[in-house]
């Protein structure tokens, strides 16, 4: 009986004030760390083009193709999220621009992962073979199969976006996720298909590698055991990325358990799938190797201006 319209004002601005201050602190924290972990990754880059010796081997190309993709990725994903929040909807056409690359780059990271792998067990299980199957060439070849597949798996559904959707959704605003734009049942089949074969592909690699390389561990082979614990961490940062893939299924889990709680889903989930994967590969590839981590932190601690002389005490 006491109710007016001025409490009705009052509580709606405040639920609007609490609103735009979740998703500005939401923005925030997706914006500044993904500003820390490209300020790292540029740094890798850097470093890895001003020294020959890193040009020269094909586990650094493969790592700092890694690096640089990460980058894509969450520039990518990044600035969709923050226009998701901004605009609420976009074009079908301009979500296309922003979700294409996107899975382009996250899928590339497994399949980065998987090649890694298998330079690893190369190194260790045939070396006498290694100069001739892991040369620079055939290393930036397996970067082109890596863009060929991961282009394969999503350019299709833009071709089935135009090919079947009418013209009025193509100019339509929609909420800009994959599964809004290429909504047709033939791209969720593919996607599923596709998902699967990247999912069994990548673990039956990292299986075999890794048991290869237990076996030749327990003679007390220093760098088998190494490229064991690394195998290890190549799981983990696979078992990250591969979160993507079972990300519909948990959706549907945690929007049954939490009902309201829709957008701090959407937020954890990104957190989860698009930002920890990246944040942990410079850390388990760049500065776990001694040679890469000495000159990275000469770079990242901005001593650059050293002495000549200092500089050749330093590369000899």
């Amino acid at each position: 009986m006491n109710f007016t319209p001025v409490d009705s004002n009052v509580t709606g601005a405040a639920n609007y004030l609490d609103r735009f201050l979740t998703a500005l602190g939401r923005n925030l924290t997706v914006f500044v760390l993904g500003i820390t972990i490209n300020f790292i990754n540029a740094n890798m880059v850097h470093t890895f083009s001003k020294h020959h010796i890193f040009k020269s081997n094909p586990r650094y190309i493969l790592f700092i193709h890694l690096v640089f993709n990460d980058m894509i990725q969450l520039t990518t994903s990044i600035s969709l999220f923050i226009t998701s929040y901004a605009f609420q909807t976009i074009y079908v056409y301009h979500c296309c621009l922003f979700v294409v690359p996107a899975i382009m780059t996250t899928q590339n990271t497994p399949l980065n992962i998987a090649f890694m792998a298998a330079e690893c067990y190369i190194a260790v299980c045939i070396p006498l073979r290694y100069n001739n199957l892991c040369s620079v060439k055939r290393t930036y070849i397996v970067i082109g199969i890596i863009w060929t597949c991961s282009s394969f798996s999503v350019l299709p559904d833009v071709f089935i976006l135009f090919a079947t959707e009418p013209l009025e959704f193509i100019n339509s605003r929609v909420m800009c996720y994959r599964d809004t734009v290429f909504r047709s049942k033939y791209s969720l089949k593919k996607r599923d298909a596709s998902h699967m074969l990247f999912l069994v592909g990548v673990w039956f690699t990292l299986f075999f590698t890794y048991f290869r390389i237990l076996f030749v561990a327990k003679a007390a082979n220093t760098d088998a055991k190494k490229a064991r614990n690394t195998l290890l961490l190549h799981g983990f940062q696979v078992l990250l990325c591969m979160m993507v893939y079972v990300q519909p299924m948990l959706l549907q889990v945690l929007r049954y358990f939490f009902p309201g709680r829709l957008s701090a889903i959407y937020f954890v989930l990104f957190i989860i799938n698009q930002i920890l994967p990246r944040f942990v590969s410079p850390i388990v590839y760049g500065l776990r190797d001694k040679t890469f981590r000495m000159y990275f932190k000469r770079y990242l601690l901005c001593t650059m201006n050293v002495h000549p002389k200092t500089t050749l005490t330093m590369l000899s």
